[in-house]
């Protein structure tokens, strides 16, 4: 079903039409449902298949009504005589003055405010690799693989405990809050960590950082979706993946001075104390989601908030949305039971199973095993692998994030599988088919490259994008948790037995299965995974429940 959209009597989200008679134009009404009330004298219409009749029935000329063509329609208010519209079965006057395209000042602000937590995330999670070395000698701990493997995967552990707490935060004290509250474990971590001085107080803060990036992967996704606006809402959310990049980038670019300056490690988390203050203060000034303060019943600052974020032009349609809303957004926070009710385990099942299918298509283990790859093409610094594997994933992210509201997510997730399925065929062969031995480094580099490219296509961003689209706004907070738990828990996993697998079927093997995970993951996407590009989250939520 497809929801006429972005022109009207002022809302940029669907077609309200004044005095819409029961009777429509012989070529819209094969295509109309329904035209649900909106108000006295405005209805809303909901087709069947592609809008395929032209706004010259409607009081306006121009290109035949699809969401795409509405971005370009007249910002002036179009009228016709009141005897020429009864010709065309629409009585008096529509209204056609869309809504200001202009943004509030808060909203590009707040989004970038937000993204520090993401960054962090990225940084927390690449900056002990390359420090590993140095920690281990200043710690006393060399030749303690265990201890060593603690330090980096005692993170993932607070992780997965902050995803789940994370969820609980948002619904109780609001985004913009749990915000501030997570930059605390964050602050504290990073200070613990550069001055520890033994292998506890070092194991204390990474699980305390891992607490931080566990809520901040809740908690950015989840504030981004709800205060950005619909047309843009794709590119916006891709900025979180993005910024994960980044930290991941910065993290490496922090070590470089490592070689030169042992202790330099202890500089390397101390720098993470910055962008955490940044994100305590600035959350402090960003506004609060307008969805959140409207289901808690504080209408007055969801306007305040919406006039901030989308502009003054979109306070009256984003109210009307959300008072549509209002019979399932008024219900109470659900509890985390009810995520596995009948109600809702089929799309919770969703959410989970996109980061099961990301983890288990083999980021982890190929960015892991990048480094062996580039040597055995004769690529002998970690740092340029690295680089080189960061900046493919960088730029992938880039340009999904000006796709995410052209192509869809749909689209891009079943893309960006078939092209990581493709890259870990390349990998695998060369790896074991004799007649690419010579080959083999140029190829095994080339689909370690292709490979993530194509995950930062789709596969990287889309999960976080579009589960707090498709979760309705009872469930959102703890839904997005609950699968950002799967995430890091798919993580810790992986990390934990990949080279077991390896040494028991071989990397090549282990590469296949990964392709066949790939595969797999396209399946279930046509099958399950709803498109949300062009939608508002009122929409979506609205058809996911009447068809639940």
């Amino acid at each position: 079903m497809q929801t006429v959209a972005l022109t009207g009597s002022g809302c940029g989200t669907r077609l309200r039409l004044s005095g819409l008679r029961p009777c429509l134009p012989s070529t819209a009404r094969r295509t109309v449902r329904a035209a649900a009330q909106v108000g006295p004298l405005s209805r809303r219409l909901t087709c069947s298949a592609s809008v395929d009749f032209r706004a010259g029935h409607l009081g306006q000329a121009f290109a035949p009504m699809d969401s795409m063509s509405l971005q370009q329609a007249p910002k002036k208010r179009v009228s016709r005589p009141h005897a020429q519209a009864a010709e065309g079965d629409v009585e008096g006057v529509v209204a056609a003055k869309e809504a200001s395209a202009g943004y509030g000042g808060s909203l590009f602000l707040s989004v970038g405010i937000a993204c520090l937590g993401a960054i962090l995330f990225g940084y927390h999670l690449g900056v002990v690799n390359g420090a590993l070395e140095y920690i281990a000698k200043d710690l006393g701990i060399v030749g303690n693989a265990a201890l060593q493997g603690w330090v980096v995967s005692i993170t993932l552990a607070g992780a997965t405990v902050g995803s789940f707490t994370g969820g609980t935060l948002a619904d109780k004290f609001g985004r913009t809050r749990t915000f501030q509250l997570d930059s605390v474990p964050l602050i504290v971590g990073a200070l613990l960590s550069a001055t520890a001085t033994g292998i506890q107080a070092m194991l204390a803060g990474r699980f305390l950082v891992g607490l931080g990036i566990g809520i901040s992967s809740a908690v950015v996704p989840l504030y981004i979706a709800e205060i950005a606006p619909t047309n843009i809402r794709g590119s916006l959310g891709s900025v979180n993946q993005l910024s994960i990049c980044i930290g991941i980038l910065l993290a490496l670019i922090a070590g470089l001075p490592l070689a030169g300056n042992p202790i330099w490690w202890r500089k390397m988390f101390t720098i993470a104390v910055a962008p955490a203050a940044l994100l305590l203060l600035g959350m402090g000034f960003s506004p609060e989601s307008p969805r959140w303060l409207h289901q808690q019943g504080r209408k007055a600052e969801a306007e305040v908030a919406i006039r901030k974020l989308w502009g003054k032009g979109k306070v009256e349609q984003a109210m009307a949305e959300l008072n549509d809303n209002s019979s399932s957004s008024s219900e109470e926070n659900a509890g985390w039971g009810e995520l596995f009710s009948k109600r809702y385990r089929k799309i919770v099942a969703v959410g989970a199973a996109l980061f099961l299918f990301q983890q288990f298509a083999g980021i982890n283990a190929v960015v892991y095993y990048s480094t062996a790859v580039f040597r055995s093409a004769g690529i002998k610094s970690d740092v340029a692998a690295s680089a080189l594997v960061g900046a493919a994933n960088v730029l992938g992210t880039t340009v999904a994030s000006s796709l995410m509201d052209k192509q869809g997510r749909k689209k891009l997730l079943s893309l960006s599988f078939l092209g990581m399925a493709a890259s870990m065929i390349v990998l695998s062969l060369s790896l074991s088919w004799p007649a690419l031995a010579a080959y083999s480094g140029t190829l095994a580099v080339a689909g370690t490259v292709s490979y993530v490219l194509a995950f930062s296509l789709g596969a990287g961003p889309v999960p976080g994008l579009v589960l707090p689209e498709i979760f309705s706004s009872r469930i959102r907070a703890k839904a997005v948790a609950l699968s950002m738990g799967v995430h890091w828990i798919t993580n810790f996993a992986i990390g934990l037995y990949f080279l077991t697998f390896v040494n028991k079927f071989g990397i090549s093997s282990v590469y296949l299965g990964f392709s066949a995970v790939c595969l797999l993951a396209v399946l279930y996407v046509s099958n399950n995974l709803v498109e949300t590009k062009g939608r508002s989250l009122e929409e979506i939520e609205r058809e996911l429940s009447a068809s639940a």
